[in-house]
């Protein structure tokens, strides 16, 4: 398990090359959900995302004959523009596979921030892909099942355990569970009386399967959010949450996609469905807990374009 020193620790490492991103009460989405929100907006993040967090983390922490064989990743979007911009930074060799399904924007960065970029058919054709590559030599910065990575993304949580007013319940987003796993073991040594919620997207189901089975398990994709899109969760993710998270919650893609809209309406940022996805799963939050809730909620991200989201938008009939 990930202890808080070993959060500290990556905080102290990451100093200096990311952000401490803003914590702040959202009087917007307070009215619209009817609870007193605050937001840790981790989409103003270097790279847009909280991924350059344990991204930095991991190469900061690398051998000098690691740091020469180059490192690769696998990922949807958000892991694979941090490691790319990370890495070009810290002067480190970088190859990111992707599935087609990545959104072109993503793959844009990646590619232009001087990464090898390999893209395939699918998100297990890319796993599969980055364990080849790691078996030939590079060093694997895993988006999620690397215990440096993990400790690098609490950093998120210890950050909002500092600067957050009172709360009762925080709400994050859940792909391989790297983010949630960080989050909650800092929130669970700084705010112990916290309730932790995690929110998945219908077709990207790998924590809660995991949850039902009593352990990791493959699941099928088919969730547009391919952020959250992945084939399985760690076992290393899987013991945080099922030890530290209250419940993970599922909710469809078009909510997660009118959450999206509902964030640029009412709390004036643009984020992406892998954020959308927190707010009618804090709909449910409230419903469950009653009165007296004070809501947070890490918006994990931004990588989406305006035009992948009045795609999606028009797709599912939302205006």
């Amino acid at each position: 398990m990930i202890g808080i020193t070993d959060i500290e620790q990556a905080a102290e490492l990451v100093a200096g090359h990311v952000v401490r991103t803003p914590t702040v009460p959202s009087p917007g989405l307070s009215t619209l959900l009817g609870a007193p929100t605050t937001v840790k907006l981790e989409l103003l993040q270097r790279t847009g995302s909280f991924k350059a967090r344990g991204a930095t983390a991991r190469l900061l922490s690398l051998s000098e004959a690691e740091r020469a064989a180059g490192v690769v990743a696998v990922s949807g979007g958000n892991h694979g523009i941090a490691l790319a911009v990370m890495a070009a930074a810290l002067d480190v060799k970088a190859t990111v596979v992707m599935p087609r399904s990545a959104p072109a924007r993503s793959v844009e960065i990646v590619e232009s921030a001087g990464a090898t970029l390999r893209l395939t058919d699918d998100m297990g054709g890319a796993f599969s892909l980055v364990n080849r590559l790691r078996d030939e030599g590079l060093t694997l910065v895993h988006p999620f099942d690397d215990p440096m990575v993990v400790a690098g993304q609490g950093t998120v949580g210890l950050e909002f355990a500092e600067d957050a007013g009172d709360l009762t319940d925080v709400l994050v987003s859940v792909g391989g569970g790297g983010l949630i796993a960080g989050v909650a073991a800092a929130l669970r040594a700084r705010r112990p009386g916290l309730r932790i919620w995690g929110v998945e997207t219908e077709g990207a189901e790998a924590m809660s399967r995991a949850l039902a089975a009593g352990g990791p398990i493959p699941v099928d994709l088919s969730s547009i959010v391919s952020t959250l899109s992945a084939p399985s969760v760690s076992q290393l993710t899987y013991n945080h949450v099922s030890a530290l998270v209250t419940e993970v919650l599922v909710v469809s893609d078009r909510e997660a996609v009118q959450g999206t809209l509902d964030l640029a309406d009412h709390a004036k940022v643009w984020a992406e469905p892998a954020a959308g996805c927190l707010l009618p799963a804090a709909r449910r939050v409230l419903e469950q807990v009653g009165d007296g809730a004070r809501l947070g909620l890490v918006v994990c991200g931004g990588n989406a374009t305006t035009a992948d989201v009045m795609l999606w938008s028009q797709r599912f009939g939302l205006r």
